[in-house]
């Protein structure tokens, strides 16, 4: 493998002079808007948080880290990507710009199918050389969790490669990562026009072996014209059911199939792209309170104009996620900060939904929501301090890297100047 984790100072102590985005902090803590706050963290936890001209004797004592009258926010969290394969596909992104349609590209054999390729051509040392970068641009954003999807392996070798790769990952850099197994992502070359025979090897002896690892945290598929249909996701679903595994959806990105009301009934984490979701989509989904997962870096890439139903949702008040479905061939965004502007600017999200998707409900989609998302008492400590004057500079700017102070899993793993 790679080289050892560079070990990071402990984050215990009084973390002084502070401001709160209100918003995105728990909401007892008794903080007035513009009063100096104080974050106590013992042995990797919040226990307290408050007004710094409060902070109980029991922690008087504790070291003390300045901070700088800076915003302190939840970590961010990236609920959906892709981040481990091999290889680029910069040139479809040439074949698009010059009129070829998503479904155009993937039947010319290019898409999924060439990640698949590189991917299954790399070794996992050389995954994982590509996939560090990646990833270190997104935690020196501030991202403290974040979701990891196999997908480009397609074959129990090499799905095992891609998720073994995503776990050493998380214990290099310290972050929690969460698996997901997206077998039923494309069918592989030696699968061609045997989409049920693919299906039944992914039900019977790739998830069940996997699971059986310990590398799978949920599961996946791409329900599409272009991938599998509505019984093929329930074949999957069920078995993931038969294993204890949460579901999820990639649904209604290009056509409504009416994946995301099947989801639902197997009380999916969440549905993410859902551009063509329906009204008994989002009815479904809010019965079943399963979260949108919005990506518009997808949406951008693919030029795409039909937006997703985000009035629909709203009033439904199903949560509305946001993340950079960081992947080779369609969003290859690493910037989460940048797409909540686009959530805000595409979709027309309000700067408060748009911060509330890249934490509190980030952290709802991927299960995370007792450690992640929220600043309060008693939870991991994963929160990122930031040079701005408001909360609304998150969204506001775009192609600006903050100059953040990140604390992840207790740790403080990036100094801001």
């Amino acid at each position: 493998m790679t080289q050892a984790a560079t070990p990071h100072p402990s984050a215990d102590g009084r973390w002084l002079a502070l401001r709160l985005a209100p918003e995105l902090f728990a909401a007892d803590v008794p903080v007035a808007d513009g009063q100096s706050a104080c974050i106590v963290v013992q042995q990797g936890r919040i226990v307290w948080v408050g007004p710094q001209d409060q902070v109980p004797a029991a922690y008087q004592a504790l070291p003390a880290h300045d901070g700088g009258a800076r915003l302190a926010t939840p970590g961010l969290i990236d609920c959906h990507t892709h981040l481990v394969y091999g290889g680029e596909r910069a040139n479809e992104f040439a074949m698009r710009l010059a009129g070829a349609s998503y479904e155009e590209v993937a039947r010319a054999g290019g898409g999924i199918v060439s990640s698949v390729k590189a991917t299954r051509e790399a070794s996992e040392e050389e995954l994982i050389a590509q996939a560090l970068p990646r990833l270190d641009q997104l935690l020196a954003e501030g991202v403290t969790a974040i979701e990891i999807k196999s997908g480009y392996g397609l074959s129990l070798e090499h799905e095992r490669k891609q998720l073994r790769v995503a776990r050493h990952l998380a214990e290099l850099r310290g972050v929690t990562v969460r698996t997901t197994f997206l077998g039923a992502h494309a069918l592989p070359p030696e699968y061609a026009g045997r989409s049920q025979d693919y299906i039944d090897l992914v039900c019977r002896d790739i998830m069940p072996a996997l699971a059986a690892e310990g590398l799978i945290d949920a599961v996946d598929v791409f329900c599409e014209r272009i991938a599998f249909s509505l019984a093929e996701t329930e074949q999957v679903f069920q078995a993931a059911q038969a294993l204890g595994l949460p579901v999820k959806l990639h649904a209604e990105q290009l056509s409504n199939m009416e994946g995301a009301a099947l989801a639902a009934r197997y009380g999916a984490l969440s549905c993410d792209h859902i551009e063509h979701l329906s009204e008994n989509g989002i009815a479904a989904m809010r019965d079943a309170g399963t979260v949108a997962v919005l990506l518009p870096g997808a949406f951008y890439t693919l030029r795409d104009t039909k937006v997703p139903p985000i009035d629909g949702l709203r009033a439904a008040k199903v949560p509305m996620a946001v993340s950079t479905d960081h992947n080779p061939g369609t969003s290859p965004a690493l910037s989460l900060l940048l797409m909540a502007n686009m959530a805000c600017t595409l979709f027309r999200l309000t700067v408060p939904e748009a911060l509330a998707g890249i934490t509190r409900h980030a952290a709802l989609a991927l299960g995370l929501q007792h450690e992640q998302g929220l600043i309060a008492a008693g939870r991991p400590a994963n929160f990122v301090l930031w040079p701005v004057r408001h909360a609304a500079e998150l969204a506001y700017w775009f192609g600006n890297k903050p100059d953040c102070t990140v604390v992840r899993q207790g740790r403080i793993a990036r100094v801001g100047g």
